[in-house]
Formats: C-alpha cells, structure tokens, sequence
C-alpha cells in the first residue's frame, strides 16, 4: 500500500548586495554561498489526482540538506543540493471502526536524491540580468523502502532540466529590493512524466540590511506523457503527475557580515497527489 508523500520544495535563501544564492545572478568567481538546513513536513491530507483534499495516515518526512554555490568565474557557477539524511515514516493504519491495526506503520532512514547543477551568466552586470542553469538528477535515495516498499527518499530516475532565471535589482522606497522570474523543463526518465516548473519570487531587506523579507510562488505541470502503469504507483515522495502551485514566505537574518539564518514555510494553493499541509523550513548559512 502506498501512501501520498509528495511536496515538492525549492529552497533558495536570496539576500540583497544583491543576492547571495539563486537567481539569475551567478556568484563571483571564488565566491560562495553554502546552506545547511533542515525540511519537514508532517501530513493527514493530500490532494487526491482530481485535486480534491482526502485523509490519509499520518506521514512524515524530515531532510536534513546542504545547498552550495560556488563561483568557478564570474559568469559560471557550480550548484550542488544533496539531502545528507533523509527519513520517512507512515503511523499505523488503525480501523476507525473496531481500533484494530489494518497496517504496521514503517520508517525509512538514508540519503536523499541529489541535484548537480551548472549555472552560466547570459547577461551580467547590467539592471536586468539572465542566466541558464542544467541541473542533474541523482538518484542516491532509496526507491523501495519500508514493510510494504512505499516509502522512498528518492524515485530512482535521473532526469535533467533546464532552466532560465531573469532578475532585476533596484529600491522600494528606503529599502533595497529584487524580483526573479523563472521556468524550467524537467526531462525525467524511467517512465515518469516531464514536468514543466515556473515561478516568481521577491525580497526586501530592512534593519540595516540584516533581514531580508522573501516571498516566492512556484508552480510544477505535469505533462503526463509518461508510462501509464506508473500512474498507479503514483502516491510516492517523488509521485509521477505531481502538480501544485505553491506559496514559500521566508526570513532571513545576518548574523555577521558572512553568516545567517532563516527560517520558511510552505503551502499549497492547489495541487495533485501532494500533501495538503504545511512544509516547514529553518537553517544556517555562509557567503564566501
């Protein structure tokens, strides 16, 4: 038996002077930016495949993850996200009726699915600037983990996508601000769908530029040109037709000039073999 496992989340912390991650702003060449923080949400609903809200057993999933960004020049940067410990878990189905156990609950502890990425300036140093990023899809998580093989810390694909930023810098009032604007093609492999992934986000920063106020809307369209016999085993971490549209308010704080902390939380609006709850998110970070 499977269960709903799937929230999808892109965490970018984006700090102005201008932005320290993400972005259609490349680091500078030895700069950097490196980001250690932990992921969680624990879940009773989900959006069902015709995007109707149904009960399921409670689940949980905690990714502990570090996010670098290194500047190999100023126009070329590496990207690495790696999940360092990833754990899943599903409660007892218990009958609402006689309290009888229907199924054991299980919990899958190991690595996560990796993305490697590659990012290159189109245009740089100018007031609205573009970037081009490939990102590879590692499949390190497990695909068939627990009692009955439903929990997965990944989906056992390598996939590939492509993706375009475009940002902009400039002043709301006294405060520095920037926008981002995003799309990306998500090839996957092994009989899943590909996937089509878009967003926008903004920030300000206040307070002697130490916080930094983050808001984003990220969506995922499935374009179901998979294999359909994956569609029954769809109700996975990494479900097949996932989609959702999702809204990721976030704070950022200075600590020193170089080191921070955030802390985030995640919605959906709409969606499809998602969870219907909230997503939460706190870490540290370094800029080189």
């Amino acid at each position: 038996m499977r269960y709903i496992h799937s929230l999808i989340m892109f965490s970018l912390v984006l700090l102005p002077q201008l932005l320290l991650a993400g972005g259609g702003w490349p680091q500078p060449k030895h700069g950097g930016y490196f980001k250690l923080a932990e992921w969680w949400i624990i879940s009773d609903q989900h959006y069902t495949d015709s995007g109707h809200i149904d009960p399921n057993v409670t689940t949980g999933i905690f990714n502990t993850t570090l996010y670098a960004e290194y500047g190999f020049t100023n126009r070329f940067t590496g990207i690495l996200n790696i999940p360092l410990f990833s754990r899943t878990y599903h409660n007892n189905l218990i009958s609402g009726t006689t309290g009888e156990v229907l199924a054991p609950g299980s919990a899958l502890n190991s690595v996560g699915d990796a993305d490697l990425g590659l990012k290159y300036g189109l245009i740089v140093n100018k007031p609205v600037v573009l970037s081009a990023t490939l990102f590879l899809g590692l499949p390190l998580g497990e695909d068939n983990g627990g009692i009955a093989g439903s929990l997965q810390t990944g989906d056992g694909e390598f996939n590939q996508m492509l993706q375009l930023d475009l940002g902009t810098s400039f002043r709301l009032g006294k405060l520095n601000a920037y926008a981002n604007l995003y799309g990306g093609f998500n090839n996957r492999s092994n009989g899943y769908s590909d996937e089509l992934r878009f967003g926008i986000e903004g920030g300000a920063t206040f307070g002697k530029d130490r916080i930094t106020a983050i808001a984003r809307l990220f969506g995922v369209k499935s374009l179901k040109n998979g294999d359909p016999d994956k569609a029954a085993n769809s109700t996975s971490i990494f479900a097949n037709n996932s989609e959702f549209l999702s809204f990721s308010p976030e704070v950022a704080y200075r600590l020193t000039d170089r080191w921070g902390v955030s802390a985030g939380i995640g919605t959906a609006f709409s969606g499809r073999i998602i969870f219907a709850n909230p997503s939460y998110t706190v870490g540290v970070f370094v800029q080189l």
